[in-house]
């Protein structure tokens, strides 16, 4: 007879990790509602890579308040799209990009129309998702969880993903799809799609600020105590 392993301690140290991070940096409010359209979303998630959030927001509005809808955005010209782009830190593989998936959402949908998606299981319409250019579990996370579809779907960027692996949470080399599928079935069962959301952006914080991708600041960080990183360092 097998006997019950018990609950997995991760769950835990996520618990005790979000109550220090609240403490730390103040609870979060959610985007406006504008920006929690899941087509909003997965824009600002393509044309986002390796650039400030606020810096990809304002892009997105820009592209929707020049050409009126997605599917203008998707038949805009590539140099017009790639200028209008130009904050981006790759605008030209952003504007790549971004005209593969909203074309290939056009040819599957017959406009930028995602809304199919609120009929779907989560982890169905991430798949679904991921089978557009340019879409990866990150950005399929992000539509699902960030949007007004409001799933339970963590958003791993690279600070969230690298903090996990210095806490020994998720494996060293994982990508983020293993990351994802590491640290989904530990997550809280009580958290909420808002409450997934809210620990994404307080674990991009914190990556922002102590956890660096070099010279990370261990000893002034708030989760070390919970880090197998950072307990070894004084």
């Amino acid at each position: 007879m097998e006997l019950p392993l018990g609950p997995d301690p991760r769950t835990e140290v996520l618990r005790r990790l979000q109550a220090l991070l609240v403490q730390r940096f103040g609870r979060i409010e959610r985007a406006a509602a504008e920006w929690r359209e899941p087509e909003w979303v997965l824009v600002q998630g393509v044309i986002g890579a390796r650039t400030k959030s606020e810096i990809s927001n304002a892009a997105t509005d820009r592209l929707l308040k020049r050409w009126g809808s997605w599917e203008a955005v998707a038949g805009a010209p590539f140099d017009e799209l790639q200028n209008e782009l130009a904050t981006q830190t790759y605008p030209n593989i952003a504007a790549e990009r971004l005209k593969a998936s909203l074309s290939a959402l056009i040819e599957l949908r017959g406009s930028v129309d995602l809304s199919h998606l609120a009929e779907m299981e989560t982890a169905a319409a991430m798949d679904w998702l991921e089978l557009l250019p340019g879409i990866g579990r990150k950005i399929a996370a992000g539509v699902m969880n960030a949007s007004t579809l409001d799933r339970r779907a963590i958003v791993l960027d690279s600070h969230h993903r690298r903090i996990l692996q210095r806490m020994g949470m998720v494996p060293t080399k994982a990508s983020t799809a293993r990351a994802f599928d590491a640290i989904m079935p530990v997550m809280p069962d009580e958290w909420s799609g808002a409450d997934y959301d809210e620990h994404h952006l307080l674990m991009k914080k914190l990556g922002q600020t102590w956890c660096r991708p070099s010279a990370p600041d261990c000893g002034a960080c708030p989760a070390q105590a919970l880090c197998e990183t950072g307990s070894k360092r004084d």
